[in-house]
């Protein structure tokens, strides 16, 4: 007979590459109207949850949390968790929850081919394709719009000397960062020396930014490194933490990226993007529209991918484990 604190029904997914755990059900009722709003709340009570269901024993470093909420405003409502900050928006979890939706029946070809997700970041559009035999083939989902946030920044990197990086928006910010220029070949062989190099130049970045009015209380960027591939082709790597990277080639990073591209002239609006990781799976992105944001252009992207079920399952926290709160070790 086991004595349990607490049972959590979960979906875990992965889209190219990277989880998303789906929780769908166990969670305390949020309070807020927005999705934002449920966000903090979780932030402020249940925190302890996100260490719980993401961390080991349960999970890792890399896991993503998605808890699925009721929205006013949208089909459906999703709060991002990572482990270990919350996110305003993500790309492959967006996918991955599409696939949720499909693989429970939720969502199917009777019911339509799109749907609107509420995130923290605002509202996007779903868009899904399926098969002759009602799966779920691809999901495009159309981005908050990314935008510049600092341009051409320039920073000194302990033992790199002086990089130049462009920090853009696009529902969280992204540092783009040359790979080539720093010799870092984007290879699963070269994961660690990628981590190293992008926590390195993500704590300089950090540095350098502290007290810039665009990023007053929110997260350093993350760092996207890119090695192009020909025109409107790179191999992406995000480095998210000294440990945790992301395996996809990020979705909402795609989009900071595609900007980058736009506003650079490097690539037109009619051209698509197509980005890889180091496994070489790709995500392809295209214009939407353009909007005012801040005083400066927006690009609304349209991000495309699939996402896989992995498993499907109950995590437990079972009263008298020790390290039934989870832990990290960095």
């Amino acid at each position: 007979m086991i004595d349990l604190e607490a049972a959590f029904p979960y979906i875990d997914t992965h889209t190219a590459g990277h989880p998303t755990r789906a929780i769908l059900g166990g969670i305390p009722p949020l309070q807020g109207r927005s999705v934002r709003e449920k966000r903090e709340d979780f932030e402020r009570r249940f925190d302890h949850l996100r260490a719980a269901l993401l961390h080991e024993p349960r999970g890792h470093a890399a896991m993503v949390g998605l808890i699925p909420v009721a929205s006013e405003v949208a089909d459906f409502g999703a709060i991002f968790v990572s482990s270990y900050v919350y996110l305003g928006m993500c790309g492959h979890g967006t996918i991955g929850f599409a696939k949720t939706l499909a693989f429970t029946g939720a969502i199917s070809p009777e019911t339509g081919t799109s749907f609107t997700l509420e995130t923290p970041a605002g509202v996007v559009d779903v868009q899904l394709e399926w098969d002759a035999d009602g799966k779920l083939d691809a999901v495009s989902l159309k981005n908050v719009p990314a935008h510049m946030g600092i341009e051409a920044l320039e920073v000194d990197v302990p033992g790199l000397g002086t990089i130049r990086t462009d920090i853009l928006y696009s529902g969280m910010w992204y540092a783009m960062v040359d790979a080539d220029a720093l010799g870092l070949a984007l290879t699963p062989e070269n994961a660690s020396a990628g981590l190293a190099l992008g926590w390195k130049i993500k704590e300089a970045i950090a540095k350098a930014t502290d007290g810039r009015p665009e990023m007053q209380g929110l997260p350093a960027p993350s760092v996207l490194f890119h090695s192009d591939q020909g025109r409107g082709a790179a191999r992406q790597f995000l480095v998210l933490a000294s440990n945790k990277f992301d395996r996809s080639p990020c979705g909402t990073g795609t989009c900071a990226r595609m900007a980058q591209l736009l506003i650079r002239g490097e690539l037109s609006e009619a051209e698509t993007y197509r980005a890889e990781n180091i496994f070489g799976v790709p995500f392809t992105a295209t214009l939407a529209e353009k909007s005012e944001v801040n005083g400066t252009t927006g690009y609304a992207i349209i991000v495309r991918g699939a996402a896989h079920v992995v498993s499907q399952g109950t995590l437990y926290l079972e009263k008298g484990d020790p390290l039934s709160g989870g832990f990290l070790s960095r």
